[in-house]
């Protein structure tokens, strides 16, 4: 700070806040010029502050020294201009979560039910003593009854209450945890910072401004800010303007960057300028959250619609955008504004399904149950005993009718398992939570479950197959190829002069090698690992690097061509300081710099030319070999230029080059990798590296990971020849060319960003195999974003991952290690195991209990079960069950079987024979006890008892034997596969064994002193011991049904299928109308017949599809999520407006369009046109 407390602030400045007098601009000031783009900036800085460096002393800071980071400085700074935070948006109270708990369908039912029953059991009618009204009174008049008649009603609402309490808990602490990991991600992002002439990190919320912040390829920028230096800066502004290009960054255009953008190249230095609500992102968040509710919906209603993405959180934690894209879909859903079709995940699309036909059924059931009864009753009572209706009686028939309708309602609720949702919430949060631990950070729950379906993983090959940890072992300096690092005296000295310099330069400044924090252990690198390892051989030649960057500090570098995919080099030239004229260095990947070699430095540390012959010899003799041991090969050159050039040009400039030395880095295969890559082979997952090094190199590396194995016939392309072999004549790609080459390939070497795009894209839109792929990839570039974004789960970087990458991705891998994703696979494959098992169980209880309270609702006019404890068995069994069977830890056996794929159904055969087969011997068990229990147990029958009797032993022994089945049953449901042995590994989860005990304590508590509520009386040790034993013969009787064959069982339903695929195609012309929710689908089955009409006019509209079909070309397939960061910064994804000028008719057409039947519209037949109403609204 010393050096600018000279420098005292203008005195017109005008104060807003006290502080503000200490410095010379006002929060304001810098607002209004934070608003200002390219020249109108530039010139506002000239004519107000003079330059930026005017703006540095007025906010009495150092362009090279930064802050002096006293405290009092800092916080004078904080209250002056803000802290750099934006406070979260405020979470949904508890009661909001009870009100939307509440919303549910079958409550509702059940809660107008239990009311209206409150309601009559309340109400005496006049007519109560007429004897005119018949029996069907009965029992009414008596006191007990008239008494404890809302006890029925009152438990109903009690149990409703308790359902919705779970529920709202469970979304409570679900955002509780969630908010927990987002300020945890918050605290760990750092940002580099100058303070006192050292480079530090600091938390993102601690930048002020006045901070001078380092920015490089990657960054999500924290802040607002002025560039003071920049070398080859461009910045994807997307996230605030929506415009896909890229901008570039320099003093003299554009010095002005924006908080929440992202830096796609280079690297320079800014000055901060605005922070928290002050930044341009700040600004936009007040907007959103100023003017209530309803202007919050109208302003993001019209952002998503516009297609601009809004950065809203410009301290990118990673889930805080979650949350905002969680609240943006609400508001889609309730504005029915579907901006982009979201596919839903795997297991979604099967349980939705499911959930309707369980739904349907449901119902036929209940209403079945509610009209036999009023036939019975009306016939009973109208005809056999010739009853009049008269208005006296009618409250008392329509009590009974009442009566009828709850025992209806009970039949429904027990049908629909309402437990699901909550078995795949509590399974998916307690992976989530548990897959922490194994280095797996989860930004979108479903990816959790995704993974475990899996079919394809494009990894990678630095860092994630590697260990990232790179040394140079190999060098050919001055015609001679060392196969060991040489000792300094046996090079020439100019030569390694100019080596050490070009090294030293010709690397990022923020790339360093610290001496190891433990005593003894290896130096830690900082930054690029490939400079690292460069700048670790300037240390093995015995020299230091340090002196000549402080002696050529960064400013002083005359222009930078830093690294990007395209260009593989990096180049920086220097100004001469003792004649005319300058001088560049470079480096880069060896065959691509060599190619611009005109010279090559010899054993004397002179230049001779170095000709193409000489280059393929060079290839053939130093570059292959050392490729062929696994090396990264890089190229050190250099050029002298008399005279300026045209800096812009760099085809002219990165040519006639002199090459220094070209060295070999290892960066050895992580250890436990090929273990890891063989078990992926065995559970029938792909693995295919996806690298920008030389073919060589990655065959080598592919080798040793056991990617590649000897005698297969695998194909390893670089990615010109892949390019070659799947696009036409015109340049565009083509799937049919694609098919042919993706199922044999596992190596892409020298790929773009773009070619990892396309293979991804193509593997996911292939139809060749029985089912679609399920891709994972792996990226840590900025320009991975697209590959990430478009695969189904896209795996990040966490270490070495840039702000961008994560921003893309659904999994964040902490270690950066592949075997992380094999975890992510088991724990997604046990998801998906966790809910079948559910399934298995909750199934089995449903089929027994509807059918039980069918039969005996229409044989005794009375459930033996009665609606309270019909209640206690969906709550307990719904809600523990969930609990217990959704937390069983994965297994190693996991990986042994294939992945289930898209069209897999969620119940396999042997789960129908197991629900089936437990189910027939429940019903038997439950039919014996309820026409013939009181005579196997010598006590008084239940049938038929007077309405006022007290609760019967032999209901109660019913209801107890039933809970001990489901009990036992339990512990069957565990094994899904036809396992013998269930008790396998129950030990190593707690937590079932405590919900099992635990319900059976409850149990013994309600029917010894659950009384009248739950109509039950207490029973001896006797009946106690034979309710157990019939419960533990579900164990036995598991046995029996595991030695049945499935095979045999040709007759056995599956449930719960996937997407058919010839769906899927159909699926993608949809993009444009809104999504059709599978459940929607599922109930327009009548509209086959409209289109059987329609068939007719398939011919005529063939001409017309003709036409139509080129409009589908450009299509891309929906996005496997939605996002509100529309990732614009690839030349790929064309922005909306593009998009919507292209393709005419798919907003206005879409109506017209979706009439048509499917068929026709994939190019006239085909399929029948009944299987068209997956992808068609039909509107009459």
């Amino acid at each position: 700070m010393a050096n600018n407390t000279a420098d005292h602030p203008p005195g017109n400045s005008v104060a807003e806040v006290d502080h503000e007098v200490d410095f010379g601009c006002t929060t304001m000031q810098l607002r209004e010029l934070m608003e200002l783009r390219s020249g109108e900036a530039v010139s506002k800085i000239a004519e107000c502050y003079g330059d930026v460096q005017g703006i540095c002393r007025r906010l009495k800071t150092s362009p090279i020294e930064g802050l002096s980071g006293n405290p009092a400085d800092l916080e004078k700074r904080h209250a002056a201009f803000g802290k750099n935070f934006i406070p979260p948006k405020k979470p949904k109270t508890f009661l909001q979560l009870v009100w939307e708990a509440l919303q549910d369908v079958t409550l509702i039912i059940l809660e107008v039910a239990a009311i209206i029953s409150l309601g009559l059991s309340f109400y005496h009618p006049q007519g109560e003593g007429n004897d005119s009204c018949g029996q069907a009174s009965g029992g009414v008049e008596d006191e007990g009854e008239a008494q404890a008649g809302w006890i029925e009603g009152a438990a109903i609402l009690f149990s409703v209450i308790i359902v919705v309490l779970v529920t709202a808990f469970n979304d409570w602490s679900k955002e509780k945890q969630f908010r927990g990991l987002q300020s945890r991600i918050e605290q760990e992002q750092k940002f580099t910072v100058i303070r006192k002439g050292q480079v530090i990190q600091i938390p993102v919320a601690e930048i002020v401004v006045g901070d001078i912040a380092q920015i490089k390829y990657g960054d999500l920028l924290p802040a607002d800010g002025i560039l003071i230096q920049g070398n080859d800066l461009k910045i994807d502004e997307s996230s605030l303007t929506g415009e896909s290009d890229q901008v570039r960054k320099s003093l003299e255009k554009d010095p002005m960057l924006l908080s929440g953008t992202h830096v796609m190249e280079g690297s320079g230095r800014m000055l901060v300028s605005a922070v928290g609500l002050n930044s341009q992102t700040g600004i936009i968040f007040t907007l959103l959250g100023a003017g209530g509710e309803d202007e919050e919906k109208k302003v993001k209603k019209a952002k998503t619609q516009d297609g601009i993405a809004l950065e809203i959180q410009p301290l990118k934690s990673e889930e805080g955008v979650e949350s905002e894209e969680k609240e943006e879909k609400e508001e889609k859903e309730k504005k029915k504004v579907n901006v982009t079709k979201k596919e839903k995940s795997v297991l979604q699309s099967k349980l939705t399904r499911l959930a309707v036909q369980i739904g349907k059924a449901g119902l036929i059931m209940s209403a079945m149950t509610v009209i036999i009864l009023i036939l019975y009753f009306v016939i009973q009572t109208f005809g056999i005993e010739g009853r009049e209706w008269t208005a006296e009686c009618t409250p008392i028939y329509i009590q009974y009718f009442v009566k009828f309708l709850i025992i209806g309602v009970t039949v429904l609720v027990v049908a629909v398992p309402e437990g699901l949702p909550l078995a795949v919430t509590i399974s998916l949060a307690y992976s989530v939570k548990k897959m922490m631990k194994d280095n797996n950070l989860v930004r979108h729950l479903d990816a959790c479950e995704t993974m475990g379906n899996a079919t394809a993983i494009c990894s990678d090959k630095t860092g994630t197959l590697t260990m990232n940890r790179m040394t140079v072992v190999q060098a050919y300096i001055g015609d001679t190829h060392y196969k060991s690092i040489p000792e300094p005296e046996a090079i020439n000295p100019e030569t390694l002069e100019l080596l050490v310099n070009s090294i030293s330069i010709n690397s990022a400044y923020t790339t360093k090698i610290l001496p190891s924090e433990k005593e003894g252990g290896l130096p830690r690198p900082v930054g690029n690992k490939t400079e690292c390892a460069l700048l670790g051989l300037v240390l093995d030649l015995k020299r230091d690097y340090q002196p000549i960057r402080d002696e050529v500090p960064e400013e002083n570098l005359y222009k930078v061509y830093t690294f990007n995919s395209a260009r593989k080099s990096m180049s920086t030239v220097l100004k001469n300081t003792s004649g005319p004229g300058f001088r560049m260095y470079s480096k880069g990947a060896s065959e691509i710099v060599l190619r611009k070699c005109s010279y090559i430095l010899d054993a004397s540390g002179q230049s001779r030319v170095f000709k193409a012959k000489d280059r393929d010899e060079m290839v053939r003799k130093v570059i292959e070999p050392m490729a062929c041991d696994g090396l990264r090969t890089i190229c050190v050159a250099m050029r002298d230029f008399t005279t300026e050039p045209d800096w812009d040009s760099e085809a002219d400039i990165l040519n006639d080059l002199t090459c220094i030395c070209v060295v070999g880095i290892e960066d050895p295969v992580r250890p436990e990798v090929p273990d890891a890559i063989s078990k992926c082979q065995r559970a029938g997952i792909t693995v295919r590296m996806v690298t920008g090094d030389n073919i060589n190199t990655a065959r080598a590396i592919a080798t040793k990971c056991g990617i590649l194995l000897p005698g297969e016939d695998f194909i390893c392309l670089e990615g010109k020849d892949f390019n070659q072999q799947i696009r036409n004549d015109r340049g565009e790609v083509e799937q049919e060319r694609l098919d042919k080459v993706w199922p044999k390939l596992r190596v892409l070497a020298r790929s773009s960003p773009t070619d990892k795009h396309t293979l991804v894209k193509g593997i996911i839109d292939s139809t060749v195999g029985e089912t679609r792929q399920v891709v994972a990839v792996t990226g840590d570039g900025t320009n991975d974003g697209p590959a990430l974004k478009k695969a189904d789960v896209g795996f990040a970087m966490g270490i070495a991952g840039t702000d961008v990458a994560k921003e893309a991705s659904d999994i964040i891998l902490t270690d950066d290690n592949f075997t992380s994703i094999v975890k992510a696979v088991m724990w997604g494959r046990n998801v998906y195991d966790s809910i079948s098992k559910f399934l298995q169980f909750q199934l089995t209880v449903n089929v027994v209990a509807v059918i039980v309270a069918f039969t005996g609702a229409c044989i005794t006019q009375d459930s033996p079960l009665k609606a309270v404890q019909m209640l206690w068995v969906n709550l307990i069994m719904d809600t523990l069950a969930s609990l217990a069977l959704a937390t069983e830890p994965p297994t190693e056996a996991l990986l042994l079987r294939r992945p289930y794929g898209r069209d897999k159904p969620l119940i396999s055969r042997t789960m129908m024979k197991n629900i089936l087969g437990h189910a027939v011997y429940q019903l038997i068990i439950t039919f014996t006890l309820l026409f013939a229990g009181e005579k196997l147990f010598n006590i008084d029958s239940g049938r038929n008892a007077p309405l006022h009797s007290p609760p019967s032993e032999h209901y109660t022994i019913i209801f107890n034997v039933f809970v001990m089945m489901q009990l036992f049953n339990e512990i069957n449901a565990r094994k899904i596969h036809g396992e013998r042995n269930v008790f396998e590994g129950i030990y190593r989860n707690p937590i079932f064994c405590s919900v099992v005990l635990g319900t059976f304590a409850l149990q013994i508590v309600i029917v010894q002193f659950g009384g009248k509520p739950f109509s039950c009386t207490a029973l001896t040790i006797d009946q106690w011991l034979w309710c157990i034993f019939v419960g533990v013969g579900e164990l036995l009787w598991g046995q029996f049904i595991s030695a049945i064959p499935t095979h045999h069982l040709k007759f056995l339903k599956e449930a719960g299928h996937g997407i058919p695929k010839e769906d899927i195609a159909q699926e993608q012309l949809t993009e444009g109308a809104d999504a059709i929710d599978l459940a929607e689908m599922e109930m327009r089955r009548g509209q086959i017949l409209w289109f059987r009409g329609l068939n007719r006019i398939q011919t005529q509209i063939k001409v017309v599809n003709a036409f139509r079909s080129s409009l589908y070309e450009g299509l891309e397939k929906p996005e496997s999520r939605s996002s509100i960061h529309n990732f614009m910064s690839h030349p790929e994804f064309v922005p909306l407006s593009e998009e919507e000028a292209r393709i005419p008719t798919i907003d206005e057409g879409c109506v017209e369009i979706d009439q048509l039947p499917s068929s026709s519209r994939k190019g006239g037949g085909g399929e029948p046109p009944g299987h068209s109403l997956h992808s068609n609204e039909f509107s009459v």
